[in-house]
């Protein structure tokens, strides 16, 4: 990593780094940014001001449904009611909370656990949700978390589209999955709008539209202001995330831990690099990052084969 180039705001330069490939010369370019899932998304199209304006509301409409389905600082949220009540009788689900239900079965499966939408009780033991106290958990308190983390303690029934705890105080946390769902959500209705040439980025969850080809730069892991020399191309309605433990993160006895746990140790792991996935859709990128990250560089094998995935693992420096 010899050259690097200073850029304010990692999104900003995610966005300058596509923007040759994705519009021609003289041709009409409309790009927003705006908060959303406690991030910002951008949307860049190809198109007459007019018509942007339809496909980026159409855009923030997408994002604002799976917000209120999966928003758990919302009580009224479908997943918050999920969480109440499944520990108790069987919910059952609208269909597309039990699509990114599949999607996350699905994930957990491929992984090998290691994408786990029931670790919502170790972030919340690790201070992600709620406040603790300045000291990192002890050994009991994790192995009591522990208690109530794997996919495998929850009972499914397909035909009903149900789902029941089998045990008291577990729950689901989609935040590895439902940004790169969005995303999807997002791209599909540009399409079926007629917009075939465009990038839809959701806090670093990108994907590109059908017509086209996008770069997009990697972030350095040693220095989350910068990037690296490696550009990633994307192909058409390709997509692309990365997962590191610098973006979000927790500092307790004097020790930053990031955001992604691991549900076998239910503690932070501390990897000497980050991964960047470039995947055939944005929810693949976005599990198959979580899930690199904690597995490592011998996870690529199994991307590739399972999902068409292909992985850049970054070195931290030493």
């Amino acid at each position: 990593m010899s050259v690097r180039t200073r850029i304010g705001l990692v999104l900003a330069l995610l966005l300058l780094g596509v923007a040759a490939a994705l519009f021609r010369p003289g041709e009409a370019r409309r790009t927003e940014r705006f908060p959303v899932m406690g991030t910002i998304a951008a949307v860049s199209l190809e198109a007459d001001p007019e018509a942007a304006e339809r496909g980026i509301a159409a855009v923030r409409a997408e994002f604002d449904r799976v917000v209120e389905l999966c928003n758990l600082r919302d009580p009224e949220s479908e997943l918050s009611r999920l969480n109440a009540a499944a520990a108790t009788a069987p919910f059952v689900c609208s269909p597309e909370l039990w699509e990114i239900i599949t999607q996350a079965r699905a994930a957990w499966r491929i992984s090998g656990g290691a994408f786990d939408p029931t670790v919502k009780p170790l972030m919340d033991l690790w201070g992600f949700y709620r406040k603790r106290g300045e000291t990192a958990p002890e050994a009991g308190e994790i192995a009591g978390a522990r208690e109530l983390v794997g996919l495998d303690k929850v009972e499914f029934d397909d035909a009903a589209r149900s789902v029941r705890f089998l045990r008291s105080g577990m729950a689901f946390d989609f935040g590895g999955i439902a940004k790169g769902y969005a995303v999807d959500r997002a791209a599909e209705r540009l399409e079926q709008l007629g917009f075939h040439r465009g990038l839809v980025d959701l806090g670093g969850n990108i994907r590109g539209l059908s017509d086209g080809e996008y770069r997009v730069g990697i972030t350095d892991p040693s220095h989350p202001d910068l990037l690296t020399d490696e550009i990633i191309t994307l192909h058409g309605s390709e997509a692309v995330a990365s997962s590191g433990d610098y973006q979000r993160f927790v500092v307790l006895g004097g020790v930053r831990y990031g955001h992604i746990i691991d549900p076998a140790s239910g503690v932070p792991p501390a990897p000497d690099y980050a991964v960047t996935v470039v995947a055939p859709t944005a929810v693949a990128a976005d599990w198959l990052s979580t899930s690199a990250f904690l597995r490592g560089p011998e996870f690529s094998e199994i991307a590739g084969r399972e999902c068409g995935a292909r992985l850049v693992f970054v070195d931290k420096e030493r």
